[in-house]
């Protein structure tokens, strides 16, 4: 006798439309008990709409949700947690100035004596969730805004299970963490998956996913394109379902540097970088690699003039610069995209066109005047160079995916015309097709004789992007290669600090 396999959560059908656009176009989505279920595709291919659907923060245009088999229509956020479907998503909605168990229990009734709130039990009961991920090392009484990121991780989904999660959906959550916390992080997880907990999985780390998940779902342009067992595929396999090409075909072709220095360092020395010296041609793409803590963030924002140095200089075009401002070094022309986009290289709540102008307004000012139809053919323009998906200049970056916030932060730059492009953790977050097409960016950057300098820490990025490659450790360059046949044995030989064999 067949016994079918009961899924937790199902979505058939589910249909979504923004402004006539179909976000989402009869997605079918089953997930099993206790099993941890990738959901992949490019930013934009509708993984966000649709867990917004299963959550109750959007209402499906057309299509059926079920619960463990029975009908489920979530009208809201609270509707879905009471069901025990509970996303936790990169920004955590950690509340930093209360107590780690205040946050637990936040949306909870407050245990309470005589009209006052029982902090004995509300402590206790906070404990014993974070126990159950074999996380009770964390203070219960500290402010969660103290946290590590890891810990403040464990913290949501502590928070999670207290409201007896049957599917928990997690949105890029190692984004922010170390190896180290990752593994931490995977060992909390299995341990929900053995209690029964469904986990829906959604990252562009592909080695994550073939290393923690069981099943995985991909999506394309709003439809599912196939779901499969992890086990029976491949990450060369999974990017071509994704994006329609194989991996070995991301990277363009190298171009040929020009003649000459673009920029110079000379024992550039800082708070962690010591005494590192490197030049750039124009047109070349160099990559900097290295250990989290390495100095390899610090070195681009030395050279961008946001943070200053003790000693050392820096020249551009054979000519010594001691810019002391990123204002300075913008018109140098030095431009630094930052690590963190959406602190520091989008305003989330304005729009696109906004966010372009706020870095170029010599460009759309007259007689100090701002000039909307200049604000506009200046996001025009790059929206379509840069292939932004969004429905204008007017839309608000905070609604755009990952991948076309990194778009903006890339075009409100490029606008300036840089000599000099520094891109510190270009595409992290992003989806495999948007990686390719901002390679693709990068290249035709080169080409046009701007020097980059790319800080990655994924080093097949680093081989299959760059001309030539440094690494660094503890502050220093420890290796050099160029980035044709290299390979990551060789480049970890030397982020741990080794010489090569």
């Amino acid at each position: 006798m067949t016994t079918t396999i009961q899924h937790v959560l199902e979505a058939e059908g589910i249909t979504k439309h923004f402004d006539g656009v179909f976000a989402l176009n009869g997605v079918d989505l089953r997930i099993r008990p206790g099993e941890i279920h990738a959901l992949l595709g490019e930013n934009g291919a509708g993984k966000s709409t649709l867990i917004k659907v299963l959550t109750g923060v959007y209402t499906p245009d057309s299509g059926s949700i079920r619960m463990e088999g029975a009908p489920a229509a979530f009208k809201g956020v609270s509707a879905a947690h009471k069901a025990g479907v509970v996303a936790l998503y990169q920004e955590l909605s950690i509340v930093p100035n209360v107590s780690v168990a205040e946050n637990i229990v936040l949306g909870d009734d407050l245990p309470t004596r005589a009209g006052l709130v029982d902090w004995k039990e509300l402590r206790s009961a906070a404990r014993k969730q974070l126990e159950r991920l074999n996380q009770g090392h964390i203070p219960v009484h500290r402010m969660a805004g103290r946290l590590t990121p890891v810990q403040q991780t464990m913290v949501a989904v502590a928070r999670a299970i207290a409201v007896e999660a049957k599917v928990l959906i997690l949105d890029e959550p190692t984004a922010a963490l170390t190896d180290h916390e990752i593994r931490d992080l995977f060992r909390v997880l299995r341990s929900l998956q053995a209690e029964g907990v469904a986990i829906l999985y959604v990252s562009h780390r592909l080695e994550e996913v073939f290393e923690l998940c069981d099943r995985a779902t991909i999506m394309r342009n709003g439809a599912v394109i196939t779901t499969t067992d992890v086990a029976d595929t491949t990450i060369d396999e999974v990017i071509s379902t994704m994006v329609g090409r194989r991996q070995d075909e991301l990277f363009p072709a190298r171009g040929v540097p020009g003649a000459g220095k673009a920029v110079e360092v000379s024992g550039l020395t800082g708070r962690r970088v010591k005494d590192v010296s490197f030049s750039v041609r124009p047109g070349e793409v160099l990559g900097i690699g290295g250990l989290a803590g390495s100095g390899r963030s610090e070195l681009l924002r030395m050279i961008a003039g946001a943070q200053r140095s003790s000693s050392g200089r820096i020249a551009l075009d054979g000519q010594e610069c001691s810019h002391r401002t990123v204002a300075a070094a913008l018109d140098r022309g030095i431009a630094l995209v930052p690590e963190e986009r959406r602190s520091q290289g989008v305003v989330l709540s304005q729009s696109i066109g906004e966010n372009i102008a706020v870095g170029n307004l010599k460009a759309i000012s007259k007689w100090g005047l701002v000039a909307g139809s200049r604000i506009r053919s200046l996001a025009s323009g790059s929206i379509a160079e840069l292939q932004i998906k969004s429905r204008g200049p007017q839309q608000i970056v905070g609604q755009l995916s990952g991948g076309n916030q990194q778009k903006v932060v890339l075009a409100k730059y490029l606008a300036r015309n840089p000599k000099v492009l520094l891109l510190d953790e270009p595409t992290r977050g992003i989806d495999v097709g948007t990686k390719s097409e901002i390679y693709g960016l990068i290249r035709r950057l080169a080409a046009q004789g701007t020097a980059v300098i790319v800080v990655s820490s994924e080093l097949p990025e680093l081989i299959g992007l760059a001309d030539r490659i440094i690494l660094m450790h503890e502050g220093r360059i420890s290796g050099e290669v160029p980035a044709e046949g290299a390979d990551e044995e060789q480049l970890l030989t030397y982020c741990y600090g080794r010489a090569a064999s």
